[in-house]
């Protein structure tokens, strides 16, 4: 009898209360800050598609990089003419060396990583250089954890790029992340934080003018009966009156006349409690500090750490541009090197950056000064070859 009972207790099913909207109610309130996804293309989408700072940030870099003239030398020579240079002056019909190195720039800018795809270059340099967006390529590695192939995919459809024969169809740069072997890290990851804020700021200062530039609040109504009730006519004018007379950025700063018993609650913080203006700027020079552009040469006030517009010009140049032209120019250029079979180097041409004229003019007269170097030495400290025999 015992084990009758004992097993249609086990037979029975548990009993269970819950409510399908339960956990979302619970989620609703529970208050934790909302952040937007840190994927590449969210990234994009939020820190340069729609953040004023953002957006400006990679534009002048990419174009900075991009129009730094490059020059093409080995060991023993700078050429004037070389086929590397003539392939990077067009590297496809459809963009100039100045659009495709702007792409390239941009792309290691938002993602961190930058993909160059050579066509064609079996019997010597490639025949065209395209520039391949960093969020449809897919790293896959090998066994001892080098990539053995490149998945990029588009529209449902994948292709392959087999890394494993003797010329590599695909020039990987990426810049340095401590925590992943394949992939690199970008100062839009850096700078997501500082760029939520940002656009949340925006968004409040948005809709703080459609709501009649004012918090949000409540209109308390106190009868003088000890009645707390608007009947349905008083209803209807009431809101009829806020929504015609006391919302929308047209009716901003007009006055609310409230009458019978009527009282408004304030439930927000104004933009002077809240600090609004301290805290976009405060974030938009975080989003500056990320990317390695001082805040003055992005318009934002309150910056003194440059004297002046030519001093943060020049430190921008030296600290964050040419750092990143030389470290893709040597490494499209060592990528190049394999189709032609002759070891060259691409470096940006120093004398040729107005911002950095008289930095330039000041090495040039105490290096030519130094009567102690001989003329090689000279050349060698000024980042050119040794001069030809007979010249």
């Amino acid at each position: 009898m015992k084990l009758n009972i004992f097993r249609r207790a086990e037979r029975a099913a548990p009993e269970a209360k819950a409510s399908a909207s339960g956990p979302v109610i619970a989620w609703a309130g529970s208050g934790r800050v909302a952040w937007s996804p840190r994927d590449t293309v969210s990234l994009t989408r939020n820190g340069f598609v729609g953040n004023p700072v953002g957006f400006r940030a990679v534009k002048l870099i990419a174009e900075a990089a991009a129009a730094l003239p490059l020059v093409c030398q080995d060991a023993e020579r700078r050429y004037e003419t070389h086929p590397l240079l003539d392939l990077i002056a067009r590297p496809n019909p459809a963009q100039g060396r100045a659009e495709l190195f702007e792409a390239l720039y941009g792309q290691l800018l938002l993602s961190g990583n930058a993909y160059l795809e050579a066509v064609g270059g079996e019997d010597g340099l490639p025949l065209e250089l395209h520039v391949l967006r960093s969020d449809r390529m897919h790293l896959v590695p090998g066994r001892d954890g080098w990539p053995v192939a490149y998945d990029y995919t588009v529209g449902g459809r994948k292709h392959r790029f087999d890394m494993t024969g003797p010329l590599p169809p695909v020039c990987h740069i990426k810049s340095f992340h401590p925590q992943d072997d394949h992939y690199g890290l970008s100062p839009m990851q850096a700078a997501a934080t500082a760029i939520d804020v940002h656009n949340s700021a925006s968004r409040w200062s948005k809709a703080l003018l459609d709501n009649a530039a004012r918090p949000s609040g409540a209109i308390v109504y106190r009868g003088s009966d000890g009645n707390s009730t608007l009947s349905e006519d008083q209803y209807a004018r009431l809101q009829d009156e806020m929504l015609s007379y006391h919302q929308g950025a047209a009716n901003a700063g007009r006055p609310m006349l409230l009458e019978g018993g009527l009282d408004w609650k304030p439930m927000g913080f104004s933009p002077s409690d809240m600090e609004f203006h301290r805290t976009k700027e405060a974030a938009a020079r975080e989003i500056a500090t990320a990317f390695g552009v001082p805040p003055m040469m992005l318009g934002i006030p309150g910056d003194a750490t440059y004297a002046n517009y030519q001093e943060a010009n020049r430190a921008f140049y030296r600290l964050t541009v040419l750092p990143m032209v030389a470290k893709v120019a040597g490494a499209v250029a060592d990528f190049l090197s394999r189709f032609g079979g002759e070891a060259v180097s691409l470096k940006p041409d120093l004398d040729q950056v107005p911002a950095l004229a008289a930095e330039r003019d000041a090495q040039w007269l105490r290096i030519a000064s130094a009567g102690f170097l001989t003329e090689d030495e000279k050349r060698a400290l000024l980042g050119l070859p040794t001069r030809p025999e007979g010249e």
